[in-house]
């Protein structure tokens, strides 16, 4: 099994409000491999490309070729955990600038 990295992009199967229906979407790892490999699963923040209906710290991914991304792209304050069979694959990991701006506004988060 594939132990993934906090930072890395990945593409999971998200789920709509209504749970009937599920797309393919990028997601950013954000735990730690400390907390993946101990139970296969990982916390995950969404990546939107949505930039008409912004959320509160929002972070704007400016090194798209490194995560993986071709079209201008935000990393979400919508947290889930989600268990590594699910997950389709590992397209990118985000830049060391990148990584900063979501580390800021995670402990915006949780302070």
């Amino acid at each position: 099994m594939v132990i993934y990295k906090q930072f890395d992009v990945v593409v999971v199967p998200f789920p709509f409000t209504n749970k009937t229906a599920t797309k393919r979407r990028p997601a950013l790892v954000l735990s730690s491999e400390l907390f993946n490999v101990g139970i296969y699963h990982s916390v995950m923040a969404m990546i939107t490309t949505a930039s008409h209906s912004p959320w509160p710290l929002d972070v704007t991914i400016t090194d798209l070729k490194d995560a993986g991304l071709k079209v201008s792209s935000t990393v979400r304050m919508k947290l889930f955990t989600i268990d590594h069979v699910l997950i389709l694959k590992q397209i990118g990991y985000l830049s060391v600038h990148d990584q900063g701006s979501v580390r800021s506004a995670l402990r915006l988060l949780l302070s």
